[in-house]
Order: structure tokens, then sequence, then C-alpha cells
């Protein structure tokens, strides 16, 4: 054990790496897409390329945590590692929209292996006196990864080729990849179990109908269409079967008596609405700037550095707090800063000074950046080794999906408000200025548009930005509302524990 911590720098090391290349995969991938699309064709498919990614990962979240907890960490995490590194390779080598997109496929198995099992090896080796802090550069580097990646992903295509968003995930995977293979040596006993195949089969057939429903809906198919309803109700048709296979099986992959654990239910159903408040901060804000200000695609990056490094900042003040106070006091705090975050930025115009849209920024960072690392400690606070690959997948499926439906849904919601305004504005013409709405986002479209038509349609799309974030205010209600279930519980150290001592001489108190 002695010999385990001594490698425990290393193995931080590898997981950060590992995490950082899986979280900002997918900003990175959306900034290159419009090039991507000019280069390679398919701009009737080109959403399968990012539905590929999320489809798969989501799917093995919870496959893999189970794994994890019956058969090693490791195993599991190698062979994430090496899943991705050969999906980014092989789309760095794709020539066609469809190649592409099986190979995102790839990638996006290896990314469900790499994010639930990095979070929960860490809190197997790490000792309790030790863990707030990691757990914050744990949640540091994951918020920080999904707002740098609008930034990288823009030198990379502008500067060197779209191709290297990819390939710049070998460099970073092997390194994490030798790290994990050197330092990290199981010394835990795990216990054949046999594998919830009907389960696993349900719950990916359920998360694929439901991926592709919200992906298709109001862009390739009409929401009222036969095939979108179609893939909701086999959604629901396979999630039917998941949920009633899961109280039948030996070992399931879903473990009801886990949300016994009212810690853990709370914090799950917390991720739900943190991540969808996450992505709607990071979606639409670059919009916003593009469309109503005017900024490039550069600038709109740029303008998510004060959410990236206030969320870095909370995320590591909250892993810091996780040992002196509760983990519900802390996101109760959390949540009503995100509540002010929210609402700040529904009251955005198009005459929003810049420091102002910046104050907003570093309010919504902080609300959200506790959720990053808290809510992922306080998941698996509960349970023992044999349960924490289990709970951490379920925690991050949960989160994943709160950030899926939400962008869906906002999205909806700023979608109709906008046409909405639109066909007030221009009555039979609306359909063909929703036209120009897409030409605000780049200066030589802005440049197509009459100066009084502009300023009409970007007042128009600030005000369905503002709108939204004013329906979004549900989600810091909703996440307050299941906050005040966690109980509590926090992170207990031994007094006069020595640094470094193996967390099993430190047991934790129970909270509940």
């Amino acid at each position: 054990m002695k010999q385990q911590q001594s490698r425990l720098g290393p193995i931080i090391a590898g997981l950060l790496l590992g995490i950082f290349a899986a979280a900002i995969d997918n900003t990175i991938v959306a900034t290159a897409m419009g090039t991507i699309v000019a280069n390679l064709g398919g701009l009737d498919k080109f959403v399968w390329v990012t539905s590929a990614y999320l489809v798969t990962e989501m799917a093995a979240m919870p496959i893999f945590g189970k794994l994890s907890d019956m058969y090693g960490r490791k195993r599991f995490f190698v062979l994430g590692i090496s899943l991705f590194l050969l999906g980014s390779i092989l789309c760095g080598t794709a020539h066609s929209i469809v190649g592409l997109s099986i190979y995102r496929a790839i990638q996006g198995i290896g990314g469900g292996a790499l994010m639930p099992i990095a979070f929960t090896i860490m809190f197997d080796v790490v000792p309790p006196e030790r863990r707030g802090g990691v757990g914050g550069m744990f949640g540091a580097v994951f918020g920080a990864s999904s707002l740098i990646g609008p930034l990288l992903g823009a030198y990379l295509t502008d500067y060197i080729h779209w191709r290297w968003i990819f390939y710049i995930n070998v460099p970073v995977g092997l390194a994490a990849l030798g790290l994990i293979l050197l330092a990290y040596h199981e010394s835990a006993k795990h216990v054949r179990q046999r594998i919830d195949w009907w389960g696993a089969t349900s719950l990916a057939g359920s998360i694929v109908c439901l991926m592709f429903a919200l992906e298709l809906g109001g862009q390739s198919y009409a929401w009222g269409s036969s095939v979108i309803l179609g893939l909701f109700a086999a959604a629901a048709v396979f999630m039917a079967v998941f949920l009633a296979v899961e109280t039948k099986a030996a070992e399931p992959i879903l473990s009801y008596a886990m949300f016994r654990e009212r810690l853990f239910a709370a914090s799950t159903l917390a991720s739900l609405f943190y991540g969808a408040g996450f992505i709607s901060f990071s979606m639409f804000i670059p919009i916003y700037v593009q469309g109503v200000t005017g900024g490039t695609a550069t600038h709109s990056g740029l303008v998510l550095l004060p959410l990236t490094l206030s969320s870095v900042a909370a995320s590591q003040i909250g892993g810091f707090l996780s040992t002196k106070t509760s983990y519900r006091n802390i996101m109760l705090f959390s949540a009503l800063v995100f509540g002010l975050g929210t609402f700040l930025l529904g009251t955005l115009t198009p005459d929003t000074p810049q420091w102002q849209l910046t104050v907003y920024m570093i309010v919504a960072g902080l609300g959200v950046g506790f959720s990053f690392s808290v809510l992922g400690m306080a998941g698996i606070h509960s349970f023992g080794m044999r349960q924490r690959g289990s709970a951490n997948a379920t925690l991050a499926f949960v989160r994943s999906l709160g950030m899926t439906v939400g962008l869906t849904v906002f999205g909806i919601i700023q979608r109709n408000a906008l046409a909405g305004k639109l066909r007030d504005a221009f009555g039979a013409s609306a359909g063909e200025t929703f036209g120009h709405v897409r030409g605000l986002l780049t200066p030589e479209g802005r440049a197509a548009i009459p100066r009084e038509m502009m300023d009409s349609i970007a007042g128009f799309l600030s005000s369905s930005i503002a709108v939204m974030y004013l329906w979004a205010l549900v989600l810091p209600a909703l996440a307050f509302a299941a906050v005040l279930f966690m109980g509590n519980a926090r992170i207990m150290v031994p007094a006069g524990k020595p640094q470094g001592q193996p967390p099993e001489a430190a047991p934790e108190a129970a909270g509940r």
C-alpha cells in the first residue's frame, strides 16, 4: 500500500490526462464541424458525427462502470484509452462523413469507460484527507476542458488542419496510458459475477433511440412525424424492459438499492439539472457573442474564459470545503449562485456591455463549478469498492443525459421565441428572414444583410436567448430542491492522521 501511495502523483496525472482528452472531445469537434463538412461533404448527415459519439458514450458508461466493479478498474480504463485512441486515429483518416461517424462511435465507447472509471480510481487510491483537493482538480479539468475546446478547435482548424483535432488526442492519450500502466496497481480483490447482458442490451437500445430522436427531431424530421414518435416510443419500450430486467438480475447494471441511499439519489438528480444548465451556458453564449455583438468564433471562445476560470475555481473550492462542511451546505450555496447567474443572463440585450457579460459569466461559472467536484464525491461517498464504479458511472450518465436533453429542450425554446418575433416583425417573409440569422454568425454574412434588418434580427436573437435563460431558471430551482435531501454527509478526516496514510486506515462517517 505504501508503494501505491508513492505512485499517487503519476496515477492522478494519468487520470487527469484521460479525463481531459475525453471531456474536451465534443466541444473541439463542434468548432471544426463547418470545415469538416466543407471538406468531406455530407451536410445532410453531419449530425451523425456528434450523435454517434454521444450514443455510444452514454450507453457504455453504466456498462463499464459495472464491469470495473466486477473485474477491476485498471483493465477497463486501459481498454477505454485504447479504444478512444484507436477511434481518434481513424477519425483523422476519414474520407467521408459516414466513415467519420463510424469512427466516432468507436471513440465514444472508449470515452464511456474513461469518464466514470477515472473518478472511481481517484476515490479508491486517494486518502480521505487529500480527496477533497484532488476531487476539485478532477472537476476543474472537466469544466475547463469543456470550455477550452472551442479555442483549441478553432486554432487547430484555422492554422494547422481539422484532422489534428483528432490527432491531438494521441500524445495526450499515450501519456495517460503509460502513467496508468506503470504506476497503478490494484490491491483489491475482485469477484467474478454474472454480466447482466439483457440489461446492457435494453439500456443501449433505449439510449440509441432517445439520442436519435433528440438529434433528428426538428431538423431532419418534424417533432410530430412518425419517425420521431416511433423513436421516442421505442426508447420508452426499451427503458421499460431495462427497468423490469434490473429487478430480477443477479448483478444488475443499475442497482435500485443504490437509490435507497439518500445522498446518492439526491446527488444524481441534482447532476441532471446541473448538466442541463452547464450546456446552456457554454453553447448559447457564443451564439449571442457572434450573432448579436458581431464577434468572431475565436472571440466567442475567449468570452467563455471567465466562465471557465470561475468554474475551475469553484470546483477547487468545493473540493476543499467538502472536508470542512457537508456536501449539502456547499451545494445549497452553489444552487443559489447558479440561479443568480442564470437570471443575470436572462437580462441580456444587444446593449449589454462586455464587462457586464463578463460578470454574468463569472457568476454562472461559480454556480455550476461546485457541482463538478462536490456531486462526484457525494455520489460515491456511501459505497464500498464493489459499488463505486457503478455509482459514479450512473452519476456521469445522468449528467450527460441532462446535457443532451437540456440542449434540445432549451434549443427549441430559443428557436421558437426567435421564430415568433420574426413572424411578428416580417409576417409572410419571416421564413426567408430566418435564414439571415445564420448570416449573423460570420463577418461575411453580416456584410450581406442590410444594416436596419441586421439590427432588428440581432435584437430578436438577443431577446430569444434571454427568454431561454429565464425559462432555464427552473433548473437551479429543481437543483436546490434535490440538494435539500442530501443529508449532512461530508468527507471525514480522522484527527491527527498523517499525510499519505492509506484510505483504509481512515474510515468515513456514513453521514446519513
